[in-house]
């Protein structure tokens, strides 16, 4: 009789621990019939629609006073962290090429400062003015232009290969 009193202790230990476990959790919903499901219903823009965005025009654009104000903020925030000091790429992608990975219009460029991206850009739409951010887009704008506010040199060894490679003629042809 005492394992059978054993075997009931430990049944009503077990249930018991069982629905303390389950204290405090809600039951699951059911959604009612005839609900629509949660994929019919889309969540902001749909990627592919063929709808276009409009375009906001740079209200800074080709001002140099702007454009040196932008030189000062991106350096102030510590963009040549991550996309080098004269926005020739580092950790961050370089700002110098003429091909971009979300687009190089002046549009494209404050949206990937301002709401961030995927790969590391992180979100600075909340954190800087939209004016400064758009000074700052002026700035890069000007990035391999004859109006670059501080443009790279090029190292004085390399200016001296530079130099002696161009008095170097070109190799001639044998002649006949």
């Amino acid at each position: 009789m005492s394992s059978v009193t054993s075997l009931l202790a430990i049944f009503a230990t077990a249930a018991l621990a069982l629905s303390v476990m389950g204290c405090g959790q809600q039951p699951l919903e059911i959604a009612p019939a005839g609900a629509a499901s949660a994929t019919e219903t889309a969540v902001g823009p749909v990627p592919g629609s063929g709808r276009l965005l409009p375009v906001r025009p740079n209200p800074y654009a080709d001002n140099p006073t702007a454009a040196n104000e932008g030189y000062q903020f991106f350096n102030w925030y510590n963009c040549s962290g991550c996309h080098g000091a004269h926005g020739g790429g580092g950790m961050g992608p370089s700002l110098r090429d003429p091909v971009w990975i979300y687009g190089g219009s002046s549009d494209h460029v404050f949206a990937s400062i301002s709401q961030g991206r995927s790969n590391g850009m992180p979100s600075w739409g909340t954190k800087i003015p939209e004016q400064q951010i758009w000074k700052i887009v002026t700035y890069i704008k000007t990035m391999n232009t004859s109006s670059e506010i501080d443009p790279p040199t090029m190292p004085l060894a390399a200016q001296q290969e530079h130099a002696a490679s161009a008095k170097t003629p070109a190799s001639t042809p044998p002649a006949p």
